[in-house]
């Protein structure tokens, strides 16, 4: 998990949260003070469930050094298999079906008119945000095929006190809630962890996601 995309304002911006969120969860290069003066500026002008989770993180990056922040990424992103920005990864784990998903994204992409430099990972939820800021239609398409995905990056970046778990709740404040069967696959994926993958990730799941000892469902 090696790839930092440097995500630029596209134009035109027809959502400005998912812009915002795909700013701050690019890697924090030598861009990155711009993009938090950018953000602090947008986020004032959203709702108050996408703009206050969005304005902790903006808090916490006031107060740490690019440096630092970019470090802390590397160790969240990089390092905890748990805490992965790729989306089709919880669906699809290290498969080749992987393959077959990135192919359909770039596909959906390439549609609306968007080429991805060589670098770049489709599915990485910056890039994700950022087509779907530009493209609300489509990217909210992939936002909610994905949902469980995003749901289960969520809890693991709370899990390991990762400030961009404020982004993740500013990203789930702009989709629907959770619907049964989405609850069902978070679950699962709690459990079980993505497809051949053999580590899971149970400690991060929602309690009220899983299954009761004797069985049932709360």
């Amino acid at each position: 998990m090696t790839d930092h995309p440097s995500v630029p304002v596209p134009a035109p911006v027809r959502e400005p949260s998912w812009q915002v969120q795909s700013l701050l969860l690019a890697y924090p290069d030598e861009h990155f003070p711009w993009r938090v003066r950018l953000a602090h500026r947008t986020a004032r002008l959203l709702p108050g469930p996408v703009a206050a989770p969005l304005l902790r993180f903006l808090d916490h990056a006031a107060g740490t050094g690019t440096e630092e922040l970019a470090t802390e990424y590397v160790g969240v992103f990089d390092h905890k298999k748990r805490c992965c920005p790729f989306l089709t990864y919880y669906a699809c784990g290290d498969t080749r079906k992987r393959g077959v998903a990135l192919l359909r994204m770039k596909t959906v992409y390439a549609a609306a008119g968007l080429r991805l430099s060589d670098d770049e990972l489709p599915d990485h939820l910056a890039v994700v945000l950022e087509f779907a800021a530009a493209e609300p239609e489509p990217g909210r398409r992939l936002l909610l095929e994905h949902r469980a995905g995003l749901e289960l990056l969520r809890l693991a970046l709370h899990g390991a006190s990762a400030p961009w778990a404020h982004v993740l709740d500013s990203v789930s404040a702009t989709l629907p809630p959770l619907a049964g069967d989405q609850r069902t696959a978070v679950a699962r994926l709690a459990a079980e962890g993505p497809p051949e993958e053999q580590v899971g990730l149970a400690p991060f799941a929602l309690p009220s996601y899983l299954p009761d000892p004797v069985g049932g469902r709360r």
